[in-house]
């Protein structure tokens, strides 16, 4: 504790009050006003049933008895059996060097082998840290399984895989929901990569998989690993094409040709977003889907024998 001088020897006065979550057993009193105590180490007493404990947890003062201090394997049993020295004050309290916010759950589960749990989830986080502290095991894991069954399940969805372009077309007909779907296929490429289109490929592998937990229960993402594209995104609205984002494109340095895959997260999105117009029967106005609809190319391939630079496989 503190270096500060020991108190007078005058009595000084106490308000005493019943901790409201803590058992009939247990003695609770509370200092009218914060002071400074002097302390003592010394070897707490073996004691007999009905022998009392009295404990300053963090300036709140609890008296408990000494049985049930000692009833669980626990810090307080090392410290009230004669394996830990305490320190106390010149008054004879125990001073613990933690809060008293939830000694008294504490106590309740030393006496009784259960407790109320704390409905907030930072104050249930607390209570587990002083079980943690108290090496308290049964309330640790009390206190874990029910932050477990509180904390809201991450959002699931079904994303299809397609294997030919008969389920393909057979899942875009029947959905009544606007579809997106992501072609990729590294293997689709026959000359080298540029540097960064490993990492554009992933980052599109990536996108798709936080739009589908978003948007799934808006939008029938659908996911094509055979495709003829390495990588191509494609967005539907009431079984019919609306538009096509293809990331592959050609690339010339001075002896040969590349494939270079780019990530077009803003397109993407706001193909996204248009799509969505097509949740709902009957349509939005025309003039609104014209505006936001655009013309697309399909993805294709360059063959060796093509000569000079032309033109990537989309215009992005």
């Amino acid at each position: 504790m503190s270096g500060h001088g020991c108190p007078s020897d005058e009595p000084q006065s106490r308000e005493e009050s019943v901790s409201p979550g803590a058992p009939a057993e247990v003695q609770v009193q509370v200092e009218a006003q914060d002071r400074r105590r002097c302390s003592t180490r010394r070897r707490p007493p073996g004691g007999a049933v009905g022998q009392y404990v009295r404990l300053n947890v963090g300036g709140t003062l609890f008296q408990c008895p000494l049985h049930v201090l000692t009833r669980h394997d626990s810090l307080l049993k090392d410290m009230f059996s004669g394996k830990m020295e305490v320190f106390t004050d010149r008054e004879g309290w125990v001073l613990l060097d933690r809060s008293g916010k939830h000694f008294g759950s504490v106590l309740q589960f030393l006496l009784e082998g259960a407790v109320v749990l704390p409905k907030n989830t930072q104050a249930l986080n607390e209570l587990m840290n002083e079980a943690k502290y108290y090496r308290l095991q049964g309330l640790v894991l009390l206190c874990h399984s029910t932050l477990q069954k509180e904390r809201p399940e991450l959002p699931r969805c079904a994303v299809p895989l397609v294997t030919s372009r008969k389920e393909e077309e057979r899942l875009i007909n029947s959905s009544t929901k606007p579809v997106v779907k992501l072609v990729y296929n590294r293997s689709n490429n026959k000359y080298s990569y540029t540097s960064n289109s490993d990492d554009n490929l992933l980052r599109n592998i990536e996108l798709f998989e936080r739009l589908s937990l978003s948007f799934s229960c808006r939008v029938l993402f659908i996911k094509n690993v055979i495709g003829d594209e390495i990588c191509c995104w494609s967005f539907y609205g009431q079984r019919r094409k609306l538009s096509e984002v293809c990331c592959t494109s050609i690339v010339y340095s001075t002896e040969k040709k590349h494939t270079k895959v780019e990530f077009p997260e803003a397109r993407i999105y706001e193909e996204t977003l248009n799509a969505l117009l097509y949740e709902t029967v009957p349509l939005p106005d025309h003039s609104l889907l014209e505006a936001t609809r655009r013309r697309y190319n399909h993805c294709g391939t360059h063959s060796e024998e093509e000569e000079g630079p032309g033109p990537g496989l989309a215009l992005l």
